[in-house]
């Protein structure tokens, strides 16, 4: 995983969790002034991961394991929602963080499969042989003026609103969490990114990246970082990447299994 601040911000309000112990992966693109977005970023990842590794490894699930969707879906809605109301509280009691919030995209593998949640904008793709694919729909105005029909995917690539998201992490008390469950299989690579990547990087050029570096992971996320920068690094760029190298679908001792198979 690689985070950089790009060629024009003077900080960096991206932060970014990976654990193949825990088979979790978090990313956050922070918004706010006198650096709150950093803030909220940061304290999603922190509560997030810790709050999942509490669940992971209490008792109950240390002994039987988590291996439906429903329970691990539920887990991370009400961990999201939780964080959210965290942030917002933050905000509320100190005038410095007025307005802060966060964007988030979040990846929980267990048995052969990942649950992934997001707020905002940030994505999630998988590549799976030659296919990328974009598991997340951005929740942005940018996003509801294509699915309407108001402008065309071509338009969208220079519209200058296309960093206005339509919900984020602290904004309000509540938030909706979108979740979804997909399948996972030996060789997949999972790509977890800011808007910052895939506003200077074509998919196209993602994916040949990492299709050509997908046996050193460490150096594909620095690939990407070089071509965003490249390319204008107009904003704070992240990358998680994540490669499933075998199966993991035994519901004892599926932790161990995780760290084995996750690169």
């Amino acid at each position: 995983m690689r985070t950089d601040p790009g060629m024009i911000r003077s900080h960096n309000e991206d932060a970014i969790f990976a654990d193949p112990g825990l088979g979790v992966a978090i990313l956050a693109d922070g918004m706010g002034g006198y650096n709150a977005g950093e803030v909220a970023s940061g304290l999603a990842t922190t509560r997030l991961a810790e709050d999942i590794a509490g669940v992971i490894n209490s008792p109950a699930v240390l002994k039987r394991g988590i291996c439906d969707s429903a329970t691990i879906d539920s887990h991370i809605i009400n961990e999201v929602k939780a964080a959210n109301l965290a942030i917002f509280n933050a905000a509320q009691g100190c005038s410095q963080y007025s307005g802060m919030g966060t964007t988030l995209v979040l990846a929980w593998f267990y048995d052969n499969r990942m649950s992934v949640a997001h707020v905002g904008d940030s994505r999630l793709y998988r590549l799976r042989g030659a296919r990328l694919e974009q598991l997340t729909r951005d929740h942005s105005l940018l996003q509801e003026q294509l699915d309407s029909g108001i402008i065309t995917a071509e338009q969208a690539r220079y519209a200058e609103n296309r960093n206005l998201v339509t919900r984020a992490l602290g904004v309000d008390p509540d938030v909706e969490v979108e979740v979804r469950d997909f399948d996972v299989r030996p060789g997949d690579i999972v790509m977890l990114c800011s808007d910052g990547l895939n506003d200077m990087v074509d998919d196209e050029d993602i994916a040949v990246t990492l299709q050509t570096l997908s046996s050193n992971l460490a150096l594909a996320a620095d690939h990407l970082i070089h071509l965003t920068n490249a390319n204008g690094g107009r904003d704070n760029v992240s990358v998680i990447l994540v490669k499933v190298l075998g199966d993991f679908s035994s519901p004892r001792g599926w932790w161990q299994r995780l760290l084995a198979r996750l690169q």
